[in-house]
């Protein structure tokens, strides 16, 4: 079974962000199905971790529930970002969120990401803001992203809407059922630039950042 870990960082309740993200992990259930695979879904509200956050970056010590949440996004075979856009970016809710994972969190993660607005007037936020962050923590980012104005609800452009979602969705079951080098769930991606494998770190075990002695000595007969 695949997983897939939805982030939005909506604020209100209901939250058109929220529904962004619901539609997208639907149409992404959907595409892994057709592809023969089950797929599990969990959808993180990041108004729910604001003290967490809050405690991370005022403390530095983290809490039982962040380090859950890490764990699971660090573990997913994809992820789906979903911001709405404030002063021209993301929240500052959805970037504490991804300051506060490992460097390494997200090597390799097929993603989509997504964003809301009251304008069109934003629609660009997802190549000038988002994209950059994920490709920044080495998240594989699918060529469609997905952003929508309070008028793109409903009627023709919702139609587009809609298929821009299934292209999205398509792109990211993809990368998610080609992806078979994951071990243990925190699978490992090629490096830009090298020749080796570069593993997913949540942050959480201190034990991650150790290198095996296998790895250290690897390409050393013995003699200097």
């Amino acid at each position: 079974m695949r997983t897939l870990t939805v982030i939005t960082a909506g604020l209100s309740t209901p939250s058109s962000t929220r529904q962004v993200a619901d539609e997208i992990s639907a149409a992404v259930n959907a595409a892994v199905t057709a592809r023969g695979e089950a797929l599990e879904v969990t959808t993180i509200e990041l108004r729910e971790l604001v003290n967490d956050l809050a405690q991370v970056f005022t403390t530095g010590m983290s809490t039982p529930r962040l380090d859950e949440v890490k764990t699971l996004v660090s573990s997913s075979d994809g992820l789906v970002a979903v911001t709405p856009v404030f002063k021209a970016s993301y929240s500052g809710l959805f970037k504490m969120f991804f300051d506060a994972l490992d460097a390494d969190a997200l090597n390799g993660m097929p993603t989509i990401i997504a964003a809301t607005a009251g304008t069109p007037r934003h629609s660009l936020v997802t190549e000038f803001a988002l994209r950059p962050l994920m490709t920044y923590m080495r998240a594989v980012v699918v060529p469609t992203s997905f952003f929508a104005a309070t008028d793109d609800f409903g009627g023709e452009e919702g139609q587009s809407l809609e298929r821009r979602i299934a292209r999205a969705a398509g792109e990211l079951a993809n990368l998610m059922v080609a992806s078979n080098d994951s071990v243990g769930g925190l699978g490992g991606v090629t490096a830009e630039g090298q020749g080796m494998t570069r593993r997913r770190k949540t942050g959480v075990d201190p034990e991650e950042n150790l290198v095996p002695f296998s790895e250290l000595l690897a390409g050393h007969d013995g003699n200097s």
